[in-house]
This record gives structure tokens, sequence and C-alpha cells, in this order.
């Protein structure tokens, strides 16, 4: 009964989340940015535009100009957040792909590194009084959350270790629409319970800043309002 209700929830988990990001995306390409306003000094030329959308996705470059603490903080959480996904990927393969293999060792450090980054932006909406001023709740159960999955994590490899492989035959199971039995472990179960709940909320909290940052008119436009004159679609069509 176990197995069967966490495969239908993460069937559930896995639709809302992708039904909801689809939307979500869809809805940023269509909402029209009426002026030209990209964040100076800014590129004049498409390509200078990928080069920077780059850069500020890899780099968090604009952070790094603004507030170094803050970006250390925050790419070491991502960067982390980047390899732990990738760790994870082996309970998702079969056979397991051998650049998957060859991180395992630095994935599980980054879960370290994962906790640490997101203390240090905790503390920060704690500490700083302007920040602590325009922080809300869902900001601390956002951070909450996030600390909460990597600490469960860590603690299923330096605590108490599940049946890996039966975990893994699970996941694979679900690929092939078979429930495999879930080791009833309680630490495994608070683990996955956490991130369906992180999966449920991601689609409407603000976290939504990973696909946002690729529409953000600041960064993702062209410096060329004196060359090429910028007309949103329903701006046209008052002018017709």
């Amino acid at each position: 009964m176990l197995s069967v209700i966490y495969a239908l929830l993460f069937y559930a988990a896995t639709a809302f989340l992708v039904v909801g990001l689809a939307w979500k995306i869809a809805r940023y390409a269509r909402t029209p940015a009426p002026l030209k306003i990209p964040t100076t000094p800014a590129p004049v030329t498409r390509g200078g535009v990928v080069l920077r959308m780059a850069r500020e996705v890899v780099l968090f470059e604009s952070l790094f100009r603004s507030n170094k603490w803050i970006w250390l903080f925050g790419w070491v959480f991502h960067f982390a957040l980047l390899l732990v996904l990738m760790r994870h990927l082996r309970y998702f393969t079969e056979p397991v792909w051998f650049w998957v293999r060859f991180i395992q060792p630095y994935g599980i450090y980054a879960g370290f590194a994962m906790v640490a980054g997101l203390a240090g932006l905790w503390a920060r909406r704690v500490l700083v009084e302007r920040i602590r001023y325009i922080t809300n709740p869902s900001d601390h159960l956002m951070l909450a959350l996030l600390v909460a999955i990597g600490l469960s994590g860590l603690g299923m490899r330096f605590v108490a270790r599940p049946d890996i492989i039966a975990v893994k035959a699970f996941f694979l199971g679900l690929f092939r629409l078979q429930i495999n039995p879930l080791p009833a472990d309680p630490i495994l179960l608070v683990h996955l319970t956490l991130v369906l709940v992180l999966m449920l909320v991601f689609p409407i909290s603000k976290l939504l800043h990973v696909p946002g940052v690729f529409f953000s008119p600041t960064r993702n436009q062209v410096d060329n309002p004196r060359e090429v004159r910028h007309l949103a679609p329903w701006a046209a069509e008052l002018e017709r």
C-alpha cells in the first residue's frame, strides 16, 4: 500500500510540475515588453545578449557585481544543487552513465555545500534588516524546505542508509508503469515527501526565477533603441 501511495503521488506531482511549468513559461513568453529596458551596459547584438545570458545563468554576473557575499552563498548553493541532481540520475538510469558514476563522490560533498549555501542565504534574511523587512513567511518556508531536503538526504548517507537497490528499482519501475516495493525507512519517506512538496510548490512559488530569468527584458534585450524602434504587438494594433 505504501508503494502504491508514493507511486501515485509521484505521478501526480510530476504531472503538476510539468504542466505548471509549461503554463508559466507560455505565459511569460506571451507577456509583451512595451519598453526597451536592458540594464546598461548592455550588448548591442543578439550574440552579445546570448553571451550575457550565459554569464548570468552560469556565473550570476549581476549578483557578483552587486553583493559578493550573497553571490558566494547563492552560487555555492546552485552549483552544489546541480551536482546533487546529477548524482541522483543513478536512480533513474540503467546502466548508469559513466559521468554519473564519476561525480558520485563529489555529489556527496556537494550535499554539504548545498546546505551551507542555504544557511548563508537564510541568515541574510534574518540578520540584514532591509532584507528582513521585505522577507515573507513563504521565503522562510522555501528555505526551510530546501534545507530539510538536503539534511534528510545527508542523513540517508551518514545516519541510516536505506536499501538503495530497492529505491532504484522503485523509480525505474515508475518509468515502466510498474510499482515495485519501496523501502519503509522513515528517513527515506521523509526525504521523498519533502521532494514531493517541492515539486508541487515549484510552479507557484518564487522558485520560478529559474526559467523566469530568460524572459527578463532587462537581460534579454538588445541595446539598440536608436537603431530599431521597439514596438510591442499590442501597441502595433493600436497604431493601425
